[in-house]
């Protein structure tokens, strides 16, 4: 019982690779943006996760509305880190009043 404890918290710690794609109400200025996706960043980074890009798509027709908007900004987020920590990342973004629609995915194998 105890090893498979050490082996769960060993594979925690472990870094997995993700992509985080976001889209940002329309209605946000281009500085609330920026302080956006530098927020998600600063939260990222401290949880023990490693940036590795951001790439802004930026302001994009939706195939269909989405929360009353038919445009958003989208953002490309690559990054690295523990899966425990992905769950936080995930919830922090359903609460986000700003982020209308997000896909967060396992990337490589």
């Amino acid at each position: 019982m105890a090893r498979k404890k050490k082996e769960q918290k060993a594979e925690d710690k472990r870094l997995q690779e993700y992509e985080l794609v976001y889209i940002v109400s329309p209605e946000i200025t281009d500085e609330g943006l920026e302080t956006r996706v530098n927020g998600m960043s600063q939260f990222i980074t401290g949880k023990d996760g490693v940036i590795d890009g951001v790439d802004k798509w930026g302001k994009k027709k939706l195939a269909y509305p989405i929360k009353h908007f038919v445009e958003g900004n989208y953002v490309l987020t690559k990054f690295k880190m523990s899966p425990a920590r992905c769950k936080e990342l995930e919830a922090n973004l359903r609460i986000s009043e700003d982020i209308i629609r997000h896909l967060l995915i396992k990337a490589g194998s």
